[in-house]
């Protein structure tokens, strides 16, 4: 597939999505969001791939929406409309709804709909020296891909509701001492570790992540009780037990 704001590379099992419109800080863009749904659909279909990283060129996971995209558009009520609502909205679905890990690997500035973004993927790793923050405020708009809703359950909503009403940056190391990544390290050190990562998730089965991955994301929400009912009642196709058995009792 050919793209305008976007690249994928493919190395063994590992499908990497990157934002790349490094000169303007990958930026986002309506076009961005419907490459990136793309890509992840594609990976989806692909059984070569078995997990994904998303990340951004250059200096920058992404700074955010593109404000230039909305042009003279006169927004109302800090909203930015359905331009860019709706591509983005298909996107954290289809981030959601891929049986496969997606990795956010955050290596610069993640700010505000980028933030929102990362906050939708499985697992986030970022470095010490990267920039976070919700920006919402400081630019008179409202959250509208989710920050309201998984802000709170990544890092508790009192330390939330700091961020977003003072839209203060922090950094990739503050990001994981709160819980928001799962972990960070110096820059230099990221790739590896995002690999790393992404080797030790791939030794398991898939078939079984992607269970995890439905049983998380949809029990969840869910109080307690309903969530034991959904584990228990939901069937999934798991495919390689009987393989992975035999060998461990060899």
């Amino acid at each position: 597939m050919s793209f305008e704001a976007i690249t994928v590379e493919k190395v063994d099992a590992i499908a990497t999505i990157t934002m790349n419109r490094p000169e303007a800080l990958n930026a986002i863009t309506r076009t961005m969001l419907e490459e990136l749904k793309s890509a992840v659909d594609a990976a989806s279909s692909d059984d070569e791939v078995g997990l994904i990283v998303l990340t951004g060129a250059g200096r920058a996971f992404s700074a955010g929406v593109d404000l230039k995209e909305l042009g003279e558009l006169k927004l109302e009520n800090g909203g930015i409309g359905g331009s860019m609502d709706d591509p983005a909205r298909a996107l954290i679905q289809a981030i959601q709804k891929i049986p496969k890990v997606v990795i956010a690997k955050i290596n610069g500035f993640c700010f505000t709909g980028a933030l929102e973004i990362a906050l939708v993927c499985d697992l986030i790793v970022c470095a010490d020296e990267a920039k976070l923050g919700d920006t919402h405020a400081k630019w008179g708009l409202r959250p509208s891909w989710g920050m309201s809703a998984r802000l709170p359950n990544a890092i508790g909503r009192r330390k939330a509701r700091e961020l977003s009403f003072t839209a203060r940056t922090f950094s990739g190391a503050e990001a994981a001492e709160w819980g928001l990544a799962n972990r960070s390290v110096p820059l230099e050190k990221l790739d590896e570790a995002v690999k790393s990562l992404a080797d030790e998730i791939l030794l398991n089965s898939r078939d079984s992540v992607g269970a995890y991955k439905v049983l998380y994301n949809k029990g969840g929400g869910r109080t307690e009780k309903k969530a034991l009912q959904f584990e228990e009642e939901k069937v999934f196709t798991i495919s390689d037990t009987n393989e992975r058995l035999a060998e461990f009792l060899k």
